[in-house]
């Protein structure tokens, strides 16, 4: 029987690289490289399942990823909220 070892993907292994890198050091640029990573590596990984392996490191990536961007968006409309309604309050206290 010729049981050849399966490599791992590259790409799974720069997407949970970049998922790692986007909760420390780089937060949105490595969050994005995790989720374009994470799809092209599950991609690729669905064509050759037989040579490749590593979806569960792009799927660690992409929830890294994922999560990270959710988290930045969620952030920004809090800030804007909350300037939002300072300003509000004292446009309305001005009166």
């Amino acid at each position: 029987m010729n049981n050849t070892p399966r490599q791992t993907s590259a790409l799974a292994v720069v997407s949970l690289v970049a998922g790692i890198l986007g909760w420390t050091v780089l937060p949105f640029l490595g969050s994005v490289v995790a989720i374009v990573c994470g799809h092209l590596a599950r991609a690729e990984i669905r064509r050759a399942p037989q040579a490749l392996e590593g979806d569960g490191l792009a799927v660690a990536g992409l929830v890294m990823g994922y999560i990270a961007v959710g988290l930045g968006v969620l952030a920004v409309a809090a800030v804007i909220l909350f300037f939002g309604g300072l300003a509000a309050l004292l446009a309305f206290a001005g009166h």
